[in-house]
């Protein structure tokens, strides 16, 4: 019994090692885990934006198959009218809007969500970091494989 409850201890530890692993890497706190890449690097701000749009893929897809998640599928979201990805059910905030997704609106929302729409249903903290806005936005705007 007691090798059980020893075994099971080591198990929990190994789980809660990896998952801080994890948080460290997806917030930025693992050193290089999702550094920034040099300036004007535009392969690699693309890079750091696929890396750094994992956060928000347990929500949103990107992919071309049009499917939904929690959130709209962001494929086309640059240029495309808020509110309007087909079969998305909006909050009521989001389908009153009428602004087209913009590279400087991106970088409001993606600061602060309920800035750009007040009473939107996406909770998100927003990103605080400029270089990982911009890395996620062109990252949206040409999503590479």
């Amino acid at each position: 019994m007691r090798k059980s409850l020893e075994k099971t201890i080591v198990s929990l530890k190994s789980l809660l090692a990896v998952a801080a692993l994890m948080t460290a890497c997806l917030t930025g706190l693992g050193g290089g885990c999702l550094a920034q890449p040099a300036s004007g690097d535009g392969a690699a701000i693309g890079l750091h934006g696929k890396r750094l749009f994992l956060r928000c893929a347990s929500c949103h897809d990107i992919s071309d198959s049009g499917v939904s998640r929690i959130g709209p599928n962001l494929r086309g979201v640059v240029g495309r009218k808020a509110g309007s990805f087909p079969g998305y059910a909006y909050s009521p905030a989001m389908k009153a809007t009428d602004f087209v997704w913009t590279e400087a609106i991106l970088d409001r929302w993606l600061t602060d969500p309920n800035t750009v729409v007040p009473g939107t249903s996406m909770a998100f903290g927003g990103l605080p970091k400029p270089e990982d806005r911009a890395a996620i936005i062109a990252y949206l705007a040409n999503p590479a494989p």
